[in-house]
């Protein structure tokens, strides 16, 4: 877990990896619950019979907005901003999903921080994000995020 005392603090690690998440583990009834939400249930997520006959993966894969939506309790279990009343989604930049996430993966984010910009009544961030896959070769997730933070 990474603390920042200060918006300074964080300005100050602008261009670095600043923290890598905890591992979580993507189940069946993460991608069921998922495609029940979101109304997507094509079956290469949620027909794991027709994944071992059809699909190149031999089993079911996550969603990349799965993985993507995510990125929240990423950024929670892997860093603190101690100065923060308030964080709020505003976008994202340049979201690609390089790899599949199949069933049974475990993921985890590389943070890094690509800029802060002070505004009026608060600041925002831009994260880059990479959420890779254990044992992959490549990651299955790259974004910038954008954070607005309020004290």
């Amino acid at each position: 877990m990474r603390d920042f005392a200060s918006l300074a603090a964080m300005q100050a690690q602008v261009g670095a990896q600043v923290a890598v998440s905890d591992w979580i583990e993507i189940t069946q009834a993460r991608i069921d619950t998922f495609a029940d939400a979101t109304g997507d249930h094509q079956w290469i997520h949620v027909d794991a019979e027709r994944c071992r006959r059809e699909s190149p993966y031999g089993c079911t894969v996550a969603h990349g907005f799965l993985t993507l939506s995510l990125v929240p309790v990423m950024l929670q279990n892997a860093l603190r901003m101690l100065d923060v009343g308030m964080a709020i989604n505003y976008g994202l930049n340049k979201v690609r999903f390089p790899a599949p996430v199949p069933v049974g993966s475990r993921l985890r984010a590389r943070l890094s921080i690509l800029a802060v910009s002070e505004l009026a009544d608060g600041a925002q961030v831009d994260w880059g994000i990479a959420i890779e896959r254990e044992g992959g070769d490549k990651p299955v997730c790259v974004a910038e995020f954008l954070m607005r933070r309020y004290p």
